[in-house]
């Protein structure tokens, strides 16, 4: 443990010093943003200082308390959608790249539905699933479908005859080809579909919200945009980007810790693991 702790010091600072760049662009911004205002070159009916909307937030997060209901409605309309739409798409994706015929029937109605605006099936699904969490899950089903079921697909597709010929040398069956190679080696492409969809169905859902919805981030919004109270309205927005950042990142850990062969660090990590637990289990 105290072997471990300077080399996670060396790693937070070596961290701060790549943010702080970062950092200080958007503090310049702010300043200059909140100078414009102040000094009347924009007006701020329409777009707010910032010190306004860090106090709408402040009043939102913490004073009142207002977002939490809608921000955890929003999280789930996202999370569940996607779930749904991951199932489909995955299940699909598979099927796909088993049975030729079966792609090419299938593909087609995916394109169809890929290109078809989600914002103009809004209506219809609404119309379907009724103005509650449904036509929300729905939609946020629907659009975040097609990358994952892309990205699987074309993952699943991409066989390589040596390495296929050699496990079928060591006496591979076509199931342990498709379940210990073809999957693995798809991995990355399907997490990489998996954050654009996670993505995409919180877009869906903050869609079907702003078309009809009774509780929600979009439904906050839209509530402060029509009193032009703009503070809110961008504090509002800035709660649906940290729910996509929040989605974005748990994704981006569960891709670090499954496909954890495509990083170095990562593969030493878990080779060590799998060393220590080997040695435990054998007294060593």
């Amino acid at each position: 443990m105290a072997e471990g702790q300077p080399v996670r010091a060396v790693r937070a600072g070596a961290l701060l010093l790549r943010l702080m760049p970062h950092l200080g662009l958007l503090v310049l911004l702010l300043a200059l943003w909140e100078y414009a205002i102040r000094s009347g070159s924009i007006t701020s009916i329409m777009v707010p200082k910032p010190s306004a909307v860090i106090g709408a937030m402040v009043d939102l997060y913490i004073v009142k308390g207002t977002i939490w209901p809608h921000f955890r409605i929003t999280l789930a309309e996202a999370v569940l959608g996607f779930a749904a739409g991951a199932a489909i798409a995955i299940s699909l994706a598979v099927a796909s790249a088993l049975s030729d015929p079966f792609r090419r029937y299938v593909a087609p109605y995916a394109v169809v539905l890929n290109v078809t605006p989600g914002i103009a099936l809004t209506p219809v699904i609404i119309a379907w699933f009724g103005f509650g969490m449904g036509s929300k899950i729905a939609l946020a089903a629907v659009i975040s479908f097609f990358p994952i079921f892309v990205n699987t697909l074309t993952g699943l597709s991409q066989r390589d005859a040596d390495r296929e010929e050699l496990f079928r040398s060591l006496g591979a069956t076509p199931r342990d080809v498709f379940l210990k190679l073809r999957v693995p080696a798809a991995l990355p492409l399907l997490f990489a579909g998996m954050k654009i969809g996670l993505t995409t169905a919180l877009i869906g859902a903050v869609v079907a919200e702003f078309a009809q919805a009774t509780a929600g981030v979009g439904v906050l919004m839209n509530r402060f945009s029509f009193k032009l109270d703009m503070a809110n309205s961008i504090a509002s927005l800035l709660s649906m980007t940290l729910i996509g950042l929040m989605l974005f990142y748990a994704m981006e850990f569960l891709d670090d810790r499954v496909v954890f062969w495509r990083r170095d660090a990562r593969m030493t990590a878990v080779s060590r693991a799998r060393a220590r637990a080997w040695r435990a289990g054998n007294g060593s």
